[in-house]
């Protein structure tokens, strides 16, 4: 029987050579450039640490003339993740455009999915849909995020579809703007999803993860806040809480139901295939939250796959 190999689970496991892993991104994204025989990128800005991150490294890689900023806000979205995507536009000197999804989704219909009550405060928006998430984990015992990676059944179905499509949307609407420009301007995709979120489903399949390269996919969310730090992203990015923007109140830790930190040194004991008992122990939590995490990259395992096939004779 193969002996299991333990390490020592701390953020210190984490830690990366910011300098050399920046290099490598940026050296990728060149090659990467020339072999798809393209002029440049284009990104989707949307105020967070990942775009922020790609736009950095997108324009130690190529300069600044080559990156084009695409800002897609609709009505949902936050005004301060407008404004911090602005902020990287005008500190790293990008060609930009903002392009306002709202028509496209009330043409869509997405908007009628949800009766929202769009004349209260934002805050109250906010504890409506936080009231309506914990309601749904009282009543099922289920996160209602790792319930929609697979069919979604069961009890208050009818609604969670909805909710459903109705984030998702979004992101795809998103999808389709970035590669209008993007061949319209000969530019490649960069997509800005980490590790993390592809290794548990959050994002958005055809949305978000829909991309041509993807730089951030080698690190987990707590290394990428690393190189933004060295990369000297704007500090209010850094710190502020990680969210989808795409329903108010649902932040990433929130809507996931674990912190970050956690997540990943979860995550990190998986990949080194360490026993789920042996991760509880060490960071002293419930043998349930790791068979959480592995729950959500069983049931995501689609996302990471290409389309399947019948194979034929």
């Amino acid at each position: 029987m193969k002996k299991e190999r333990v390490e020592k689970l701390s953020p210190e496991c984490l830690r990366i050579n910011e300098k050399e892993v920046c290099n490598r991104i940026e050296e990728f994204i060149r090659k990467k450039v020339k072999e798809f025989e393209r002029d440049g990128v284009i990104i989707g800005i949307s105020g967070g640490i990942d775009s922020a991150v790609c736009a950095f490294l997108a324009v130690k890689a190529l300069g600044s003339k080559k990156v084009f900023g695409l800002l897609m806000p609709e009505k949902d979205s936050k005004k301060e993740h407008f404004e911090d995507a602005k902020l990287v536009v005008k500190k790293l000197g990008i060609k930009s455009k903002v392009e306002k999804i709202t028509r496209i989704l009330k043409e869509a219909g997405i908007y009628r999915l949800l009766k929202f009550p769009f004349f209260l405060p934002s805050k109250a928006r906010e504890k409506i849909v936080r009231k309506a998430h914990e309601f749904y984990k009282r009543k099922t015992g289920k996160n209602p995020f790792a319930s929609t990676l697979l069919g979604i059944k069961g009890d208050y179905a009818r609604i969670l579809r909805k909710v459903t499509a109705y984030m998702r949307a979004k992101h795809r609407a998103r999808m389709l703007l970035l590669y209008k420009y993007a061949e319209l301007n000969n530019l490649l995709v960069i997509g800005c999803c980490n590790k993390t979120e592809d290794l548990t489903g959050w994002l958005v399949k055809w949305g978000d993860s829909a991309c041509d390269i993807a730089p951030l996919g080698g690190l987990y969310k707590t290394q990428v806040r690393q190189i933004a730090s060295f990369l000297k992203v704007p500090k209010k990015i850094i710190s502020k809480a990680p969210s989808p923007d795409m329903l108010p109140g649902i932040t990433d830790e929130f809507g996931l139901g674990i912190s970050y930190e956690l997540l990943d040194l979860i995550l990190y004991g998986l990949e080194k295939k360490m026993k789920p008992a042996t991760i509880a122990k060490q960071l002293n939590i419930k043998e349930t939250e790791i068979k959480y995490a592995q729950e959500l990259i069983q049931k995501s395992a689609h996302m990471r796959s290409l389309v399947p096939w019948p194979k034929l004779r």
